[in-house]
């Protein structure tokens, strides 16, 4: 008989069962706890993130094998490098996190009725944006508005991506180009995009085993910041050709 999942501790600092022990294809590996920064820091430094649908209770994963993309590996068809080198759009970084956040969380189609970024998961990452760990890309039109952007974590050399959105076509796509290019300049060795989909079958995703992917940010999560301020360290970075 399998032995039930494991309830995480009252204290934020409680460990996490070992990742290597997630259940089943789709990694769950333990469940309560609470959105604590000191909590969501060190499940990112394991390879673990929070997913779960309210009001039922807090689920922690961590799946095998981990789809990342490598900063420099992104497939980009001739179609959209044709939209990137028109330029019509702007490109910022932590200009706009809790609107990005708030715009992820919004139903994508007329039969979504909910979505996993509670309005306690869009305060818990936007107090990680103000430890400087949860960062944004915006991606604004040539008028201002914003029309797409994604957010994550970023610890030493690793980029967690956790969500995107778009208002306008490619626009969040335009998002994760951004984000490629800019961890490219900025050394990161990899973006974790935790699950693998079509959409990213595409964009040249990597399957890593469990094993590897643990090897891989134990080797860069312990770094130091990559960058300081990504507002001021992206405006600096050459987006005219693609």
């Amino acid at each position: 008989m399998q032995s039930p999942i494991p309830q995480l501790g009252a204290s934020p600092d409680s460990p996490f069962p070992d990742p290597a022990a997630a259940r089943g294809e789709d990694g769950l590996l333990a469940w309560g706890g609470d959105l604590h920064p000191e909590r969501l820091l060190n499940a990112y430094a394991h390879g673990i993130f929070p997913w779960y649908e309210a009001p039922g209770p807090l689920l922690w994963w961590s799946p095998e094998p981990r789809a990342v993309l490598l900063p420099e590996a992104m497939h980009l068809s001739r179609r959209f490098r044709r939209t990137l080198r028109q330029g019509r759009f702007s490109v910022h970084a932590d200009s706009a996190f809790d609107q990005v956040t708030a715009a992820c969380a919004e139903p994508r189609g007329v039969d979504q009725g909910g979505t996993w970024i509670t309005p306690e998961m869009q305060r818990a990452y936007g107090r990680l944006h103000r430890l400087g760990y949860a960062h944004s890309i915006e991606i604004r039109s040539e008028d201002g508005e914003l029309i797409g952007g994604l957010y994550g974590v970023a610890l030493g050399r690793i980029f967690f991506a956790e969500s995107k959105f778009h208002r306008r076509r490619d626009a969040s796509k335009i998002a994760l180009a951004v984000l490629m290019r800019a961890l490219s300049q900025w050394n990161f060795l990899l973006c974790d995009c935790q699950l693998w989909n079509p959409h990213l079958e595409r964009l040249g995703v990597t399957m890593l085993s469990g094993e590897l992917f643990r090897a891989a940010i134990a080797r860069g999560v312990p770094d130091p910041p990559a960058v300081d301020d990504w507002s001021t360290a992206i405006g600096r970075l050459d987006f005219s050709r693609w």
